[in-house]
């Protein structure tokens, strides 16, 4: 719904809930129709030559696909934004949209591992480079930008660990010499980072996670800057890449209660961080709102909360990997309310043992296994007993 220039700024909440269609566009029905597409017909012949009406074919939009592309790009403050069929296919339509044979690229090594793989096959394919750089290396990243360098991708916080990045200050490196920046902005959304405003050209998200809300929906959206927003455009239509109109309407749907949500999945995470720390048998906990994590001061400038995701530390008893993985394995398997599954932000809890063995430069925890948690809607009394359950089950393996 749009709105009168001449009225106060609207607050997020609202934002979220009119963002992205007109009501009275569709008859005065609330939501947007579902509009299932290939063929759209045209008036005349001259019409058909022309191309001059909004929509030619399915592949290059409807108005589902654009009530949410509208939405997301009111909400991100971007010039425009295209949606995907996944998470993983709004990292890779950007990553071959702003990359050519010969090209140089950076990557944060605490990266979504799905990206990596894509850098390293599809990517190194194709002729282009990719170096992966420590989290936390801020203004040093100097050292690494050649002349061929084409993208600076960055995701924070960082995946499994929540390293913090300083992206204003990689951005400022990186458009010196003509880079474009990415971010992978799944943990936090637009509702708790605006990427664009801190240096990002590019911004990705993966609506699979918070803005879908329920577990059944993969989509990916992708945000562009007035300055790269015709070029990712073209390379998306050209890809094909477009996603279903059915999926791409229960994203917006799940969109609207997002916000609302996003703070119960905030308030509940913290909670049972702050008491994990220091319990019998937790190590360490990795969630970057929390005034003692290394990177708490570039989270508090940068983010205006977080999200149900973060990782513990458990109390590995030593160095043998077989010791933690036994660990592991108890302390998962003696869950009963979290689902051991991958993927996060839907509304049921989750916990996986996260894999950091590709990990190039930046050091993975010492102490012990890391659990990833996700937390979701449930009562935080009874995620916590079942937490501790899981403690219980490691700390008795020897």
């Amino acid at each position: 719904m749009t709105q009168d220039e001449n009225e106060p700024k609207r607050h997020i909440k609202t934002v979220v809930t009119h963002a992205g269609y007109n009501p009275r566009d569709y008859h005065g029905f609330v939501n947007p129709p579902v509009v299932h597409a290939s063929t759209v017909l045209f008036p005349d012949s001259a019409t058909m030559v022309s191309r001059d009406q909004k929509y030619t074919y399915g592949t290059r939009g409807t108005p589902t696909s654009d009530a949410l592309a509208d939405a997301i790009s009111e909400l991100e403050g971007a010039a425009g934004t295209v949606i995907v069929p996944s998470g993983l296919a709004a990292i890779s339509v950007p990553l071959l949209a702003f990359t050519r044979a010969g090209d140089h690229i950076l990557v944060v090594d605490s990266v979504y591992h799905p990206t990596r793989r894509f850098c390293d096959t599809v990517l190194k394919k194709y002729g282009v480079e990719t170096t992966y750089y420590d989290p936390e290396i801020g203004t040093e990243i100097k050292n690494l930008v050649r002349p061929n360098t084409s993208v600076v991708f960055t995701e924070s916080p960082g995946s499994n660990t929540f390293e913090m990045q300083d992206i204003p200050a990689i951005a400022d490196v990186a458009h010196r010499q003509n880079a474009v920046v990415m971010m992978d902005n799944t943990w936090a959304t637009p509702i708790y980072c605006k990427a664009i405003d801190f240096g990002a050209d590019i911004v990705i998200h993966a609506g699979t996670k918070y803005p879908s809300g329920h577990s059944d929906v993969l989509l990916g959206m992708v945000s562009a800057n007035a300055d790269y927003w015709e070029r990712l455009l073209e390379a998306f239509t050209t890809i094909g890449a477009c996603a279903g109109p059915d999926d791409t309407y229960l994203v917006l749907r799940g969109m609207r209660s997002m916000a609302v949500r996003l703070e119960y999945h905030e308030k509940s995470a913290l909670d049972i961080a702050k008491h994990l720390q220091g319990r019998d048998g937790v190590a360490r906990v990795l969630h970057p709102a929390l005034p003692d994590f290394p990177g708490h001061s570039l989270w508090k400038r940068d983010f205006s909360g977080s999200s149900g995701l973060f990782s513990i530390v458990l109390d590995g008893g030593g160095q043998s990997t077989g010791l933690w993985q036994r660990k592991a394995h108890a302390f998962l398997d003696a869950l009963q309310i979290f689902g051991l599954g991958y993927s996060w932000g839907g509304y049921e809890s989750l916990c996986v043992h996260v894999y950091l063995g590709d990990r190039v430069v930046a050091k993975a925890p010492s102490e012990g296994p890391v659990m990833r948690l996700q937390i979701g809607l449930e009562d935080t009394e009874d995620l916590m007993t079942d937490i501790q359950r899981g403690l219980d089950a490691a700390n008795a393996v020897s």
